[in-house]
């Protein structure tokens, strides 16, 4: 194997030190959308520790996108300085920070997981109403979403670009837009939460009108040098659901408009479902994208060991490798895993004068 995870990678105009990538994780701790301590040392950590790629947690474009009360968020210019403040540090120590952008429709207005994660749609606490592209919940205790008229989709395009806007004021140097797991862009691709029958509903040319309005749009405000990646679940896991195939051909149609990377992930559309989860499960996904649709792809889901990464690098399963929960056990991953593979590792200063010199 050639290890080429630990390698340079240029993705458009950006080059990662590596192939390994801070998958965006929520962490429902913020108030009024704004990042605080906690994410600068929760992100700046993973920076610090070697990856080539961190992405700041799903960023709510609008208020009422927030998965939670305690979501970040974009929707207003005072969100820039505390997230620029993390881009900074970021930067700072050898990582790119990305952000990915965010609306959770119908999934909206939850409590946080810690505390149960149950939908809140009393104002008195933190909660309100919740969109979708149909009438139709997320489940039987969910609340039934507001159909979205098409000047309301309009009005989330335009909400997409400010908060893009708003990231390139921040120095982000490459956007995610999160089309994955149940949230608006994912409700309007699948059959299973779109019933819809005007020009956003019905055959596939319609459900992914959305997804592609955003990309478009966005492709048209941020830098030509910049990458925009989209995060998908590739399938739904569920019978007349969202599929491969389907994920194959709107991969080909985004690549067409210059989206540079799929951030390949899946489920979470609908409850109730069998996926049968084991190490890299949704590796397969990444790999037929790459190859079906001639676009890079990341890979992500239960990749914890450095081996297993090293080898969806080198088959060409995937162009980055994305970590979440094994980033939160170990934010040393990627130093930790080259120093076994006998590489130089980047360690920050202050440690590797410790490490060179230890008795």
């Amino acid at each position: 194997m050639t290890a080429s995870l630990y390698e340079p990678c240029t993705i458009r105009g950006l080059t990662l030190r590596n192939r390994v990538a801070m998958s965006p994780m929520c962490q429902y701790s913020c108030e009024d959308g704004l990042a605080s301590d906690w994410h600068l040392v929760h992100l700046g950590a993973r920076a610090s520790g070697g990856v080539g790629l961190v992405i700041v947690e799903a960023t709510a474009v609008v208020p009422e996108g927030r998965i939670s009360p305690g979501d970040m968020g974009l929707w207003d210019d005072r969100h820039v300085e505390p997230l620029a403040r993390i881009a900074r540090y970021v930067e700072s120590q050898g990582a790119a920070p990305g952000i990915q952008l965010a609306h959770a429709g119908r999934k909206a207005s939850c409590e946080a997981p810690w505390l149960g994660g149950k939908a809140i749609l009393d104002p008195a606490e933190g909660g309100w109403p919740v969109v979708g592209p149909s009438a139709i919940p997320f489940d039987e205790s969910s609340p039934v979403p507001h159909e979205l008229t098409v000047a309301e989709i309009d009005a989330l395009v335009d909400a997409f670009e400010a908060a893009a806007r708003r990231a390139l004021a921040a120095g982000f140097k490459m956007i995610e837009i999160h089309a994955a797991h149940g949230y608006l862009l994912h409700e309007f691709l699948s059959p299973l939460s779109n019933k819809r029958a005007d020009e956003y509903g019905g055959p596939l040319e319609n459900r992914i009108r959305p997804v592609l309005r955003v990309a478009e749009r966005l492709r048209s405000v941020i830098p030509d040098a910049m990458p925009l990646f989209v995060r998908i679940s590739a399938t739904d896991w569920a019978e007349g659901g969202w599929d491969v195939e389907q994920s194959v051909e709107l991969a080909r149609r985004l690549k067409a408009l210059g989206v540079d990377l799929i951030d390949c992930s899946s489920g979470a559309l609908v409850p109730h479902v069998k996926i049968p989860v084991g190490p890299g499960y949704q590796v397969p996904f990444a790999r037929r994208l790459r190859k079906e649709a001639g676009i890079a792809t990341g890979a992500v889901g239960l990749i914890t060991d450095p081996k297993q990464a090293e080898k969806i690098v080198d088959d060409g399963d995937a162009d980055l490798v994305l970590l979440g929960r094994e980033l939160l056990r170990d934010p040393y991953w990627v130093l930790n895993a080259m120093q076994a593979a006998g590489r130089e590792a980047p360690w920050p200063v202050p440690y590797g004068y410790v490490f060179k010199h230890r008795r």
